[in-house]
């Protein structure tokens, strides 16, 4: 499998990195910064440096034309205001799902955040931050785009608060959840099984559970 992944050195993107190159599958990483080459190529994936901000949507096609599906993990970061919310979270997914389907790449793995009903038709949380609203927004927003953008076949899994702890290989993995936490282990060890078995259409919440990985993923329709 030839696999090019958005966000390639964010934490969730470079364990399913490793996991696709240490079975033997092509892993294309987009990044932004050339200082995180090193890393990619340490974890076995072809680093591609280019910005998602200022890329067209020609620039990225180019890059996954040939692949089999595209992930996109990519972020603005914690630390990020509100206006790269909408230019990476959303605007980057968007321009993705647009340079897939223009390479004729159908399989489209969007990693979104548990919670974005709650920004549903506008709506504002009471007491929640701002920048935090903004997020959601965005993540909204790129589900919406790429599950109605023709030429595709798009997942989207919606992880509840993520955590470092060592993955357990079960997990709860429906299309409405309660709220809760995950390891980004076991986000990882998901996606590659929604890679291999696609789900189109999908839209999951994701959290630790009781369930293995792989009869999770089957079990969705």
């Amino acid at each position: 499998m030839r696999v090019v992944i958005a966000g390639a050195h964010g934490q969730i993107a470079r364990r399913l990195g490793r996991l696709l190159s240490g079975r033997g599958d092509t892993v294309l990483g987009i990044i932004r910064n050339p200082d995180q080459q090193a890393d990619l190529q340490s974890d076995g994936v072809e680093p591609v440096v280019l910005d998602l901000e200022q890329a067209s949507v020609d620039d990225v096609a180019a890059v996954v034309s040939g692949a089999d599906a595209v992930v996109f993990a990519a972020g603005g970061g914690p630390s990020s205001g509100i206006a790269r919310k909408d230019t990476v979270d959303r605007g980057a997914a968007v321009l993705l799902a647009d340079a897939a389907a223009t390479a004729g790449v159908r399989p489209y793995l969007l990693v979104s955040s548990i919670g974005v009903e709650q920004v549903a038709d506008g709506a504002t949380p009471d007491g929640m931050d701002e920048v935090f609203v903004a997020y959601l927004r965005a993540k909204l927003a790129a589900e919406e785009h790429v599950l109605s953008r023709e030429g595709l076949a798009s997942m989207v899994v919606r992880p509840g608060g993520l955590t470092d702890d060592p993955g357990t290989g079960r997990v709860r993995l429906e299309h409405t959840t309660d709220s809760g936490q995950v390891p980004r282990d076991d986000v990882a060890a998901v996606l590659l099984a929604l890679l291999d078995d696609p789900k189109d259409g999908l839209v999951a919440e994701l959290l630790s559970g009781d369930t293995p990985v792989a009869e999770a993923v089957a079990a969705l329709p």
